[in-house]
């Protein structure tokens, strides 16, 4: 039985119109049901008990970072670099009224890789499929999905409602309190105001007072709202405006995913012609990754039909679909 409905709650009033985003317990969503339903269709949905064998539901407090990496230095947000225990201490005194830090530039495997038997075994909806692939450039290559540390006090929020890079799909996980996220479908992009000099990020940087003698069409926008707790997951399509705000002292991680479904968004996003030389260079790796992209979705078709056999195993290191092919 589904626990919590999967038509949304939907409220209209002078703020718009608020859809609730529909939560699923994991016993009700295998995951090739998650793939169709969602990812396929790039709908949002919350994943209730995703990861239940992760020692970090159990260990990761705030004091645990502190105890633990208290002296290390971290970029907090762009630019910012403190001790990660100054950090905890800020996040700790944070209150809706005068925010502290929201750290969110650690990538696990590269500044705090003893975190990672925390996290295993993987959360399969996080599974970042064709980003795990040695068939992806190597600039665009994460095996682990970009696995990022993400740690917000009371009212701390990430500083820009933005879309994913790479027209790539964001899985984030809540590991200690609650936090809010309020989601934009992509057809709405025109209500949000994206930076004429970056599309992917809004010009609006607060939810709770939009300015709307600058921002007057914002209500016209669909508000997706949800608030997630310990051991649930929020799946974020590809080009769904986010933004995050913490309720209660916050611990949770993000990675990204890369599915054929929004692979020729990451080719068109990824291959911009230009003119002259650079022209030619576009060319060429547009060409390298329509043919890569063909030679993937036929793996992945060969991993449902015949998971078992074993030249289908080896193939499936090339675009793996689940975390035991992975290279």
């Amino acid at each position: 039985m589904i626990s919590v409905q999967e038509s949304p709650k939907t409220n209209i009033g002078s703020q718009g119109t608020i859809v609730e985003v529909p939560k699923i317990h994991a016993r009700d969503l295998p995951y090739e049901r998650f793939l169709t339903e969602y990812v396929a269709t790039n709908r949002p949905v919350v994943i209730q008990d995703a990861a239940p064998g992760w020692n970090a539901l159990q260990s990761w407090t705030p004091e645990f970072f502190k105890n633990k990496f208290g002296s290390q230095t971290v970029e907090v947000t762009y630019g910012v670099h403190q001790k990660l225990g100054d950090v905890i201490d800020g996040v700790l005194a944070s209150t809706a009224q005068k925010p502290g830090p929201y750290l969110h530039k650690v990538i696990i495997h590269q500044h705090m890789p003893a975190l990672l038997p925390d996290l295993v075994p993987e959360n399969s909806y996080a599974f970042p499929r064709r980003y795990c692939s040695p068939l992806m450039p190597k600039r665009f290559r994460r095996p682990d999905g970009y696995l990022k540390l993400l740690i917000g006090g009371v009212g701390g929020k990430f500083p820009l409602m933005h879309f994913d890079s790479d027209n790539a799909h964001a899985v984030i996980t809540e590991i200690y309190g609650d936090k809010e996220f309020v989601l934009f479908a992509p057809e709405d992009t025109a209500y949000v105001y994206p930076h004429p000099n970056s599309p992917s990020t809004s010009q609006i940087d607060d939810l709770d007072h939009v300015d709307l003698e600058r921002f007057p069409d914002f209500f016209t926008a669909v508000q997706y709202r949800v608030v997630i707790g310990p051991g649930e997951c929020i799946f974020v399509p590809s080009r769904w405006w986010h933004a995050a705000r913490v309720v209660t002292t916050s611990v949770s991680v993000c990675t990204n995913m890369m599915h054929s479904t929004n692979w020729k968004g990451f080719v068109d996003l990824s291959c911009d012609a230009g003119t002259g030389k650079k022209k030619l260079a576009m060319l060429a790796k547009r060409f390298y990754l329509v043919v890569t992209g063909l030679i993937m979705s036929a793996i992945e078709k060969l991993q449902e039909k015949f998971p078992t056999t074993a030249l289908v195993r080896k193939l499936a290191r090339l675009s793996p679909a689940t975390p035991a092919a992975r290279p």
